[in-house]
């Protein structure tokens, strides 16, 4: 083998070689305080222990504690537990004295994705009645217009990209041999700019994520450049970067080598588009290896579809994008030969991909979605009816290419007078299709920054009502009882009473055995669940810190009276702070 060819296959190993990063978990969420949350406390603790289920960074992390003059009471910044990765600590001013304290903490996902809350203990023994907290909100998120322009211009150009090299390497190479005057110069140009704007575009969408978590600058490197690969989030854009440049000198060989004049491709050809496809392939099974895909059961399928979504969607938006670039920079004399030969080849190809981006769209909708309603009462849902719309304009210009202008073009030989017109409409409707398919992928990138709608918020279907915000007393009927849900003062990171009164035939149901479960609807979280003590005749109630975050709550009361049929009346609550 010569030396060119065996430097090809170094690179096409390599490709074969790097793995995409290892999946993400869910949104990170509490599921154990020191001091526990609303606890009143005999001595002051020495430090804030925050356990969450995973294990976050510190460095992206904030614990606050604040009293009830506002005033920060740490005195040094969050560690890692050496007992336990997953709890974060921070330790505390000496001799706090008595009275009510506020804990916010803000932590960053292993997917990316910045979770806050707060909750209030006490040091006694008489800390006095809880003040009203003014709880701290860092509005810094996921979908900061910046963000999302940075991440946007990222997938363009990286699906662009990909799918122009197949566009060039595959559909229009037959060209030069079919009308031997015609090159593909201004193609392969078209995709070694676009390459390079993705190899730019990634670590500047890094860049300003981990700015965005870390709450710090986006110019400041020094500090940001060391953070790049601690979350898992960090680590599988750093990866995206090492395939996405394999892919563009596996691929940049490929131009290099190809003659497309020739019959059959050489062999070091053949390696090095190889190497191409297989770091591509990596390079799109990386965004879901790191976000939502990796979370969602059954996790195979869910990154098989979103992979496929992705591929599915480069192919389609590079193929339009190499066509306007052939129509363009083609003579006039040789755009409609050009035409002839290249959109029934593209467009055999768009078809099928248009039907795989249908198929896992619907696919990764249906295990993204625990409910038909989430779609309108959602962000997440509502971003995907958007996608969906764009889509179906952008199917209908497709629809108009594949059922007039393929046509026309193929008999183009026979009745020259169609061509003219055919190769003007082709080029405004892949123009038009374009534009929508870049608008997809700005939706899709809004879609990747929301967190999707957790499993329980199906439970708000079967709701006999929805309370709140502040003080709840609503009356409700279920199997013949009348229940009254007493929530008081139904604060999120405050002490609340909750408090269900059961009478049928307006007498006091007395005996029963009341259990109440709660679930946060907008995002996944433990569920908790406490034992409801008769405290008066048919009054069931307790105390609980059981609103930990700000948002819907479902309060689920499960009734067993005394020598009857049990039943479930689930309430839905909205806490504020």
């Amino acid at each position: 083998m010569s030396t060119r060819g065996r430097i090809v296959a170094a690179l096409a190993c390599a490709a074969i070689g790097l793995l995409a990063p290892s999946a993400a978990s869910a949104h990170a969420y509490l599921i154990k305080t020191v001091p526990a949350a609303s606890g009143i406390l005999n001595a002051p603790p020495p430090n804030v222990q925050l356990t969450y289920d995973e294990a976050v960074e510190p460095r992206f992390a904030i614990i606050s504690v604040t009293n009830a003059a506002g005033q920060q009471e740490t005195t040094a910044t969050v560690s890692r537990s050496p007992a336990n990765p997953d709890t974060l600590v921070v330790p505390l001013r000496p001799h706090l004295p008595e009275g009510w304290y506020l804990i916010y903490w803000r932590a960053i996902s292993v997917d990316g994705h910045p979770v806050q809350g707060a909750f209030t203990y006490a040091v006694g023994p008489n800390p006095g009645p809880a003040p009203q907290f003014k709880i701290p909100n860092i509005a810094a998120g996921a979908t900061s217009p910046q963000l999302l322009i940075t991440r946007w211009v990222m997938f363009l150009s990286v699906m662009i990209a990909i799918g122009l090299f197949a566009f060039r390497i595959a559909i229009a190479r037959p060209l030069v041999r079919r009308v031997p005057t015609a090159r593909l110069h201004a193609v392969s140009f078209a995709f070694v700019i676009t390459s390079v704007i993705g190899l730019i575009a990634i670590p500047v969408y890094l860049d300003f994520a981990i700015a965005n978590d870390s709450l710090r600058s986006v110019f400041d490197l020094g500090a940001l450049v060391p953070l790049y690969r601690v979350t898992a989030f960090g680590r599988a854009y750093v990866d995206m970067i090492l395939c996405f440049g394999l892919f563009c000198v596996t691929a940049w060989t490929a131009l290099w080598l190809d003659r497309p004049g020739a019959e059959t491709r050489s062999i070091a050809e053949i390696v090095a588009t190889s190497g191409a496809v297989l770091a591509a392939a990596a390079v799109l099974m990386i965004p879901g290896a790191a976000g939502h895909a990796a979370q969602t059961s059954p996790r195979g399928y869910s990154l098989l579809f979103d992979w496929l979504h992705l591929t599915s969607g480069s192919l389609w938006l590079g193929g339009l994008v190499g066509l306007l670039v052939l129509w363009f920079t083609i003579g006039s004399n040789l755009r409609v030969p050009a035409l002839s030969t290249v959109v029934p080849r593209f467009s055999n190809v768009a078809f099928v991909s248009v039907l795989v981006l249908l198929g896992t769209g619907a696919g990764a909708t249906i295990l993204h979605m625990p409910a038909i309603n989430a779609l309108w009462e959602t962000g997440y849902g509502v971003a995907i009816l958007v996608k969906i719309g764009i889509l179906t304009a952008a199917l209908c210009l497709a629809a108009g290419n594949l059922l007039r202008v393929k046509p026309r073009l193929a008999s183009a030989r026979d009745r020259p007078e169609l061509a003219g017109g055919a190769a003007r409409l082709l080029r405004v409707l892949i123009g038009g299709e374009a534009v929508l398919v870049a608008g997809a992928v700005f939706v899709a990138a809004v879609l990747s920054s929301l967190a999707p709608p957790p499993p329980a918020f199906a439970l708000q279907n079967s709701a006999l009502a929805q309370v709140g915000p502040g003080r709840v007393a609503a009356t409700v009927k279920r199997g013949g009882y009348v229940l009254q849900v007493l929530v008081s003062p139904n604060k999120a990171a405050a002490p609340d009473s909750f408090a269900l009164r059961i009478t049928r035939n307006d007498q006091p149901v007395r005996g029963a055995n009341v259990t109440l479960t709660f679930n946060h609807l907008e995002m996944q979280m433990p569920q908790q669940e406490y034992q409801l003590t008769e405290t008066q005749p048919g009054l069931y109630s307790r105390a609980a810190p059981a609103l930990i975050m700000v948002g819907k709550w479902s309060l689920a009361f499960q009734v067993t009276p005394n020598g009857a049929p049990p039943f479930t009346a689930l309430i839905v609550d909205q806490a504020n702070g």
